[in-house]
């Protein structure tokens, strides 16, 4: 077993069944990302899918959050595993993909993720190398066990292969999108992710990961509800988004000014 460093720690700390929760950074400012990695969340991720955050971005926001003693996440836009390895190569711990909808897309995004003979992951991590505390060849060795790729369930279609996703070597854990998954789940007629049908999905996704023992990740629009998908079962929450944070403060502030 490797010492614990930024980079192999959240996989660590899932190992061990702990909790995570991170923020979620989606402005195109690296500073802000490293402001909130200050903070007391274990965890950041950065949203390349919606956000007009973009890679060079999430590669200066990256070194911020590692060197601040966090683990960084990153999600790719849907279909884009050209870039699983070069977020892996900068330092990131876990690689979020959305719409994986297919085997053939979970099969993708698994084999940019890994290194030979697991997957296809090419040799040239430079942030994610010193960030591991280890030599080439010993990085070589442990960075499939601790960089996590996380397969984003949120369509009909996924949930139909749910189980041949977690059987599928190369996936380490899967993250729920609520709101798409209430779309998927209403027919297109509603973005609810409050619903209880998207409650009783989330709940049957973290019963069947659980019973293989991968972990399960999900993107919460609140505290509140954060809170709550921990009590259900789930590991690792993405708290609000960095632009939320701001509204809220900025609406706190203006309701006690208006007294």
């Amino acid at each position: 077993m490797i010492p614990s460093t930024v980079l192999s720690s959240l996989a660590d700390r899932l190992a061990k069944g702990d909790t995570v929760v991170s923020a979620w950074c989606g402005l195109p400012e690296p500073g802000i990302a490293g402001l909130l990695a200050r903070e007391g969340f274990d965890a950041v991720a950065l949203d390349m899918q919606h956000g007009p955050i973009t890679l060079g971005e999430v590669i200066k926001a990256v070194a911020l959050i590692n060197a601040a003693g966090k683990p960084a996440l990153a999600r790719i836009p849907v279909g884009e595993f050209q870039n699983v390895s070069r977020l892996f190569d900068a330092g990131v711990s876990g690689v979020i993909a959305p719409m994986i909808n297919t085997m053939a897309d979970a099969r993708s995004f698994a084999a940019a993720s890994k290194y030979p003979p697991m997957g296809e992951r090419s040799w040239g991590s430079y942030g994610g190398l010193g960030a591991s505390g280890l030599d080439a060849n010993a990085y070589l060795r442990e960075s499939n066990r601790f960089s996590l790729s996380f397969a984003m369930i949120e369509t009909r279609e996924a949930m139909a292969i749910l189980d041949d996703i977690l059987a599928l070597e190369g996936i380490d854990a899967v993250f729920v999108g609520p709101s798409d998954l209430s779309i998927a789940l209403s027919g297109g007629r509603e973005v609810n992710p409050l619903s209880a049908e998207v409650d009783d999905a989330i709940a049957h996704i973290i019963a069947r990961a659980s019973a293989v023992g991968k972990p399960v990740a999900i993107y919460a629009q609140s505290a509140e509800r954060a809170k709550g998908f921990l009590g259900m079962g789930a590991k690792l929450v993405t708290v609000m988004s960095d632009s939320g944070f701001l509204r809220s403060a900025a609406q706190t502030a203006l309701k006690i000014l208006s007294r």
